[in-house]
């Protein structure tokens, strides 16, 4: 069987291309299946994260300027030679399945242009801003909405993360299967240092500043304590977020930057932190109790409820409740015996939990894919 994975590019840190490379190392190295990876703007640069020489990639260079909308005119120019590139390739190549991960202006030609093969859209974030606004959105954009809803129905099938984003779809060809992690256990670090950790993109969806501004409130009682958080992205805001600190005289936090030793960053931390917006199944939460730590989350719509087991591995705090973050972020700090209870819970919850790459794949593959 030929497997097709399909997305931007594999050169940036991020949840859809990490789990995008376990997928791909998992199928390569423990299936049959001949495995391939499309890209559209790969412009020559190294996998951000590690891929089996197994797997044959192929980057179509058609390179959209991500800097603007898939829809400026510079980047729909593009349009034609993509289809032209794509098509081909995917004569080349005659996959059985193509699964599609990003979500880009290809989302509407894929299913008519690739005949002979399953079509399969995975759907990495959330739509609950996306619906709350339609009703009063304009009717160009209900237009537009009517017209996904339609190409939606082409592909054979629409991955989702988390039952919860069901509501939000109006095709039958729904499928939930949350993301997975490559358990890779390492002995337990006995001394872990004062640092709490948030890692993700620089976007206003993270809300990175809601976790200076609980952390501001708190900050003079635990002198030895330190914020870390981890990411790249926005330039602007991430100076935005600098002056923030300044402005607040917040003391021991810092923006780090990116990171290739994320795994090992949170094994010497003590806390993982989440104040996210909207999240859909974030990676980011599994690798934490994979790693050991308690988790202090936004209970946001909608993945951190679908992973953290409330006052067992982790809290849930009330969505963009500041001061009941920095009330409950203190009680965990204050709290060693608790937080090592949890410690304990999220690395056994984790160990025996389904959202493991092998179970996830083959999952994926025998039930809606391979049977359907």
């Amino acid at each position: 069987m030929r497997i097709a994975y399909y997305t931007d590019q594999v050169y940036l840190h991020g949840g859809i291309e990490k789990v995008l490379a376990q997928k791909l190392n998992y199928l390569a190295l423990n299936t049959n299946h001949e495995v391939y990876l499309i890209t559209t703007e790969q412009k020559g640069k190294g996998h951000c994260y590690h891929i089996t020489d197994n797997i044959k990639h192929h980057d179509l260079g058609v390179n959209y300027i991500r800097s603007k909308s898939y829809f400026s005119l510079r980047n729909l120019e593009k349009v034609p030679k993509h289809i032209y590139l794509l098509r081909k390739k995917l004569k080349e190549i005659n996959p059985d399945v193509l699964i599609v991960c990003n979500y880009a202006f290809d989302f509407y030609f894929i299913p008519f242009i690739c005949s002979g093969a399953k079509t399969v859209k995975e759907f990495h974030s959330s739509r609950y801003y996306y619906a709350k606004g339609l009703p009063n959105t304009s009717l160009f954009n209900k237009k537009i909405h009517q017209i996904n809803n339609w190409v939606e129905t082409k592909y054979n099938h629409l991955v989702l993360l988390n039952e919860d984003e069901r509501k939000y779809y109006h095709s039958d060809n729904l499928v939930v299967i949350p993301n997975a992690i490559a358990q890779n256990p390492k002995k337990e670090i006995i001394k872990r240092k004062n640092i709490i950790i948030a890692a993700g993109r620089i976007a206003n969806v993270k809300q990175f500043d809601y976790l200076i501004k609980s952390w501001a409130l708190i900050a003079k009682k635990y002198p030895t304590w330190e914020v870390h958080i981890y990411g790249e992205g926005d330039k602007t805001l991430s100076k935005s977020l600098a002056i923030l600190i300044m402005s607040l005289n917040v003391p021991n936090i810092y923006l780090k930057g990116v990171t290739n030793i994320l795994e090992t960053k949170m094994h010497e931390a003590s806390l993982y932190a989440l104040t996210s917006a909207t999240e859909c199944f974030p990676m980011v939460l599994l690798e934490a109790l994979n790693c050991g730590l308690p988790i202090i989350s936004y209970d946001c719509p909608h993945g951190p409820r679908n992973i953290i087991t409330n006052n067992k591995d982790g809290i849930l705090i009330t969505h963009n409740n500041i001061t009941a973050f920095a009330k409950e972020l203190s009680k965990l700090i204050d709290n060693t015996p608790l937080r090592d209870k949890m410690r304990k819970n999220g690395l056994k919850n984790i160990s025996h939990s389904k959202m493991v790459i092998s179970i996830i794949t083959n999952y994926m593959l025998g039930k809606y894919l391979l049977n359907h």
